[in-house]
């Protein structure tokens, strides 16, 4: 079986050698570079928008209000509020307000220096407190069963609580965003670095006013998006589009590091209150938990976010008392979006936070009191959706303790002394696979298979490869599916005129839906093969040959739905997504009492993520998400001063590298998802989310201090240890 092996990813030799053509590779003859003027405002009317000036320069080809727009001066998404360009009033720093089209960067920037823009300030609404306590909510939503109230408050429950705060957090992809964009007859074709073309054809044909088939979308090679490259291209990539169509020329629209860092999207800020209850032999009873996100000034995808977030706050355990309250609200900041683990990485830095105070309180092992409340096959989630098959947590639990020999070193690293303390952490979650409930419209997807005579296949998709091993795993597939050499398998890049909308590239749901559209396909090409070639021996270019001679076709369409869910928003009742893949991390510190630096030693992170079609894509997803996740714990953070970010370049916004990161033992189980193409599940996002509490909880067993907020700066860090030595006298 070609499934399950380590083959070559086959883009990688392109990227390896520089011959991959990314966005600012792309050169087309006669193009005119753009920009954008923003604001320099979080919240301000436009008195005054005057663009005569910046129109009659030498060098300028077009420059665009939201008077200028001829369709809908609106970013099509789950709420009509986000704008192409600002009319009347900005709502963010970095709010798109005019856009330039020019000969070349000279006359670029003269151009927007010309448009004289007259602002009237208006208060502007900064923290997501004074947002909720204003009645601004983008999005709410609510998970009941039981009785929680009543649980907390019984005397044989132990009750812990806490508040718990979570940053922005950057995408830091390799590429920043950038569009081009050609005219072709009525409409217009726009290549990108993106994630969800069909995300972009919609926003391109809204504004332009023309049908979606007049509105092509071309993917070009995307150097990252880890959600930064789902919604937010929708905006460069409709701006750039209008430029097109009022130049009648090509136009490139690619953003500095910069202008990318200071107004492309972002993870949600958070803030998580919570109590947890249970038995003193450590049985959950309930949980409580009030979740709020920042969704900046746009909704965007803000109440799908909080939606994954809400129906997985309490993490993957039996609760069988649960009130969550969940809501997202506007502030005047740069909206926030899509990011690799969309909604979880808040919550459940809480979840498992409130889990090891818990077994601190009832003076038990953190990883035995996992095991007593752990979801398996046949139980409920807090949802009520039972689970019947694909349930892998326990294993996962086993195999991560075993590995990394959780119980001798819980025992000896307190015993350690001087200024470098050692300790170790664990966490875990669990992810719904695919859109769920709230993306049923979104869910399905299709592929084209097509043989050619030679014995070659050419897929197309469109799901999008951005980094994760698209490409490598539905080769695979189709390989399987169709019983033909995996070299021969070409998947094209994603085009709109390719394929019908497949939804996005996003929710880890690219192996499953993509996966079984081809097998969709296959199954067809191979019934039209079968009574050619039954029984006859053939390799598999002697057997196409002989089809193709009979004037078999070899072409199909497949397509692929989902099972179905169902799901009461009233009482955040029911299957919220098709099955869930369950994920736990084991850390390991170092951590110098002196100066509240944390070293990150190793980390064991175990996966059961269903049939793995590729293990050495499958260990790079783990690799990295993890590594994104210690990020996420130990430095990353914005700081925004009256609404813009101050540090939005890479030399102040701080990322690990290769030197920080440490020993990562990826460890994945196989717990076959039957509805799976091969049994195989998701991924891509599980690696990220756990890897914060997991950090948080070695540096409490570590020094004895609890944290509840990152990142775990050495300040914090040290903050936290001196608070303790005051209380302690």
């Amino acid at each position: 079986m070609i499934v399950g092996q380590r083959i070559r990813r086959p883009d990688a030799l392109d990227k390896v050698k520089g011959s991959a053509l990314y966005i600012e590779d792309v050169a087309v003859a006669g193009a005119l570079v753009a920009g954008v003027l923003r604001s320099p405002h979080a919240h301000a009317r436009i008195a005054r928008l005057d663009v005569f000036a910046a129109r009659n320069l030498p060098g300028v080809h077009a420059v665009l209000t939201a008077a200028d727009i001829p369709g809908k001066n609106l970013i099509p998404m789950i709420q009509n509020d986000w704008p192409v360009l600002a009319e009347g009033v900005v709502r963010h720093v970095g709010e798109a307000v005019a856009l330039v089209a020019a000969e070349d960067r000279e006359a670029l920037a003269a151009g927007l220096a010309a448009i004289k823009v007259e602002y009237e300030k208006l208060p502007p609404r900064l923290e997501m407190e004074e947002a909720l306590a204003a009645g601004e909510i983008l999005a709410q939503w609510k998970v009941r069963r039981g009785e929680a109230e009543v649980a907390l408050g019984r005397s044989d429950v132990v009750v812990v609580e806490g508040t718990y705060h979570t940053p922005y957090q950057e995408h830091a992809y390799i590429e920043p965003n950038g569009m081009v964009a050609i005219p072709e007859g009525p409409g217009v074709v726009v290549h990108g670095s993106m994630q969800c073309p069909f995300y972009v054809q919609k926003a391109v044909a809204s504004a332009l006013g023309c049908d979606l088939s007049h509105a092509r979308i071309v993917q070009t090679v995307t150097g990252g998006g880890f959600g930064g490259k789902e919604d937010a291209p929708s905006a460069p990539g409709a701006q750039v589009a209008l430029l097109a169509r009022a130049t009648g020329r090509a136009v490139r629209l690619i953003l500095t590091r910069e202008e990318d860092m200071a107004v492309m999207s972002k993870r949600h800020p958070g803030r998580i209150r919570m109590r947890t209850g249970a038995t003193r032999d450590g049985h959950l009873v309930a949980c409580e938990v009030d979740y709020l996100l920042d969704g900046g000034a746009y909704a965007t995808l803000s109440p799908v976010v909080l939606f994954r977030g809400t129906v997985h706050a309490c993490g993957p355990y039996r609760v069988p008392n649960v009130k969550v309250d969940a809501r997202a609200v506007r502030t005047n900041t740069v909206p926030s979006g899509a990011f690799r683990g969309f909604g979880e990485p808040q919550v459940v830095f809480a979840c498992e936070s409130q889990m090891d105070r818990l077994a601190e309180r009832l003076d038990m092992d953190p990883l035995a009191l996992r095991r007593i409340n752990a979801l398996r096959a046949g139980d409920e989630t807090i949802t009520g959706h039972r689970l019947t098959t694909s349930v892998g947590f326990d294993e996962v639990l086993d195999k991560v303790a075993e590995a990394s020999g959780w119980e001798s070193k819980r025992e000896s690293f307190p015993s350690h002394s001087g200024l470098v303390r050692r300790g170790i952490g664990l966490a875990a979650c669990y992810y719904g696979v695919g859109l769920g409930a709230m993306g049923k419209h979104l869910n399905p997807a299709g592929a084209s298979v097509v043989v050619s005579a030679d014995g070659s296949v050419t897929v197309a998709v469109g799901t999008t490869e951005i980094g994760q091993g698209m490409i490598t795993v539905l080769s695979q597939i189709t390989a399987e599916a169709l019983g033909c050499p995996v070299e021969l398998v070409k998947i094209m890049d994603p085009d709109t005129s390719r394929v019908p909308d497949s939804g996005p590239t996003v929710a880890s749901r690219t192996t499953v839906m993509s996966g079984n559209a081809i097998r969709d396909a296959a199954a067809k090409i191979r019934a039209a093969m079968e009574p050619v070639i039954a029984d006859s021996g053939l390799n598999w270019r002697d057997a196409v040959l002989l089809c193709v001679t009979k004037q078999v076709g070899l072409a199909a369409h497949g397509w692929s739905v989902p099972p179905t869910t169902t799901f009461d928003l009233e009482t955040g009742q029911g299957e919220a997504y098709i099955c869930y893949s369950w994920s736990a991390n084991v850390v390991e510190v170092e951590v110098d009492m002196e100066t509240g630096e944390t070293r990150v030693t190793k980390v064991w992170s175990g996966h059961d993520t269903g049939r793995v079609i590729n293990p050495t894509t499958g260990e790079g997803q783990v690799e990295g998400g993890v590594l994104q996740g210690l990020g996420y714990a130990l430095v990353e953070e914005h700081m925004l001063r009256d609404g813009r970010i101050l540090n939005d370049q890479f030399s102040t916004y701080i990322i690990p590298t290769t030197l920080d990161t440490p020993e990562i033992k990826a460890i994945l189980v196989e717990h076959e998802f039957p509805w799976g193409p091969y049994g195989a599940k998701g991924l891509g996002e599980t690696p990220i989310i756990g890897v914060a509490p997991a950090v948080t909880a070695a540096i409490h067993h570590a020094t004895g201090v609890h944290l509840d907020r990152i990142p775990a700066t050495p300040e914090r860090v040290w903050a936290a240890l001196r608070a303790r030595s005051v209380e302690g006298g």
